[in-house]
């Protein structure tokens, strides 16, 4: 997903769930969201992630939401899960 569709997502208040997995330092400095999950705890916290719903990940560059969002639905079947492309640097730039 770019960082334009999202936009257009939030602001039609669709039924989505974004979730941050950069580390909690990176969070502070700012976020698109108010769901943090660090990648390395994502497998821990499955249950906080919505099995329903689209759900968009992302972190800094998109590296890391790439490869949790190609594991997750590799290994746990969650198809619904999807990636910000370009990352948190991406929605800046366009936002």
């Amino acid at each position: 997903m770019t960082a334009e569709e999202l936009k257009n997502k939030i602001d039609k208040k669709s039924n989505i769930q974004i979730i941050d997995l950069r580390e909690e330092y990176e969070f502070e400095d700012g976020s698109i969201c108010n769901t943090n999950i660090p990648m390395g705890e994502v497998i821990n916290r499955l249950h906080e992630i919505n099995n329903k719903g689209e759900v968009v990940m992302f972190c800094k560059s998109g590296k890391r939401s790439k490869s949790m969002v190609f594991m997750l639905q590799k290994k746990f079947g969650l198809k619904h899960i999807q990636q910000l492309e370009g990352g948190y640097e991406a929605w800046c730039e366009n936002n």
